[in-house]
């Protein structure tokens, strides 16, 4: 058992924001990430939407989060963890190579983005495929656009993107969409947009970048091609709280209730950035959403601990 003052699960912008505020206020702190420090941003070509910088790419952005947290002190491991539960007082992480006790955990395990599963599409994301309109609107200024989903989330986005596009299709494989009425209603007055009924996303073709989507249509099984510049899927997301789900509240969707603090209903363990239930997703939330977290996990050690 290895012990620290807090453990962070996730080294996404919000998770290094949490390290860089607990190592500065000297709590032993560790990082567990298991794939790239950075989280979503890492894999983003190119982002221009964080507060001092006018672009500047996602990989970078990351590098320099990370080398920021290191310089207080937060330690970084790669490793997966499976699963935290309560000591007493105390938390414990696991991990496929270790056990950690601590007296406060925060929780930055993102979600995922459901995806269409279908050729092209994760080969040219960064390139014209994107699973967040306000990150990437700005970059299809003229283009013609496509909206695969039926729910709030993609008539919603669907309409911001007539912001920037100068044509958005918005394709289900339904003939009626799932969204709320009045999301509805301000969509069919949007003369940018074109509904494609029973439809489904077949293939997202392109070289260098996405060039046009395969259609069939899932009532007569008909083949078509649709010309667009980019296409976003909006089909879902999920939340990463599967290792502490049964531990604190989440809601229906699986994101976890958090309080002003960022505090689960477990006292001590905090929740930030996507995989909490808010109204956004950007690096900005997560940033501010670390700060928070760290700045109330300090509270609670000193509290509890002293």
């Amino acid at each position: 058992m290895i012990d620290y003052d807090v453990v962070i699960i996730g080294a996404g912008p919000g998770g290094l924001t949490a390290g860089l505020y607990c190592s500065r206020a000297e709590l032993k702190t560790i990082c567990l990430e298991k794939l790239t420090p950075g989280g979503q941003i890492a894999n983003t070509e190119r982002i221009d939407d964080y507060p001092g910088f006018l672009s500047i790419g996602g990989s970078e952005l990351a590098a320099k989060m990370l080398e920021h947290s290191r310089k207080f002190g937060m330690e970084l491991a790669m490793e997966e963890v499976n699963s935290i539960a309560l000591d007493g007082r105390y938390k414990v992480v696991s991990t496929d190579q270790n056990r950690y006790r601590c007296k406060a955990v925060i929780a930055c395990t993102g979600g995922t983005p459901r995806f269409l599963d279908v050729p092209g599409e994760k080969e040219l994301y960064g390139r014209g495929v994107s699973y967040c309109a306000i990150c990437d609107a700005a970059f299809f200024k003229g283009e013609i656009i496509a909206v695969v989903g039926g729910g709030d989330a993609a008539v919603e986005e669907g309409t911001f993107l007539t912001k920037f596009g100068r044509k958005v299709y918005i394709i289900h494989r339904r003939d009626k969409l799932r969204a709320a009425k009045i999301i509805q209603e301000h969509a069919f007055k949007n003369d940018k947009i074109e509904f494609i009924w029973d439809s489904v996303v077949t293939k997202v073709n392109g070289q260098d970048k996405v060039e046009s989507i395969s259609l069939k249509n899932s009532k007569t099984d008909s083949e078509s091609t649709l010309e667009v510049g980019a296409v976003f899927p909006f089909v879902g997301f999920t939340p990463n709280s599967g290792i502490f789900s049964s531990l604190v509240e989440t809601d229906e969707g699986g994101y976890v209730l958090t309080d002003f603090k960022m505090e689960t209903s477990v006292p001590g363990i905090y929740a930030v950035g996507d995989v909490r239930k808010q109204l956004c997703k950007q690096i900005t939330n997560a940033v501010g959403d670390g700060t928070t977290a760290a700045v109330a996990a300090g509270k609670y050690i000193e509290e509890h601990f002293a």
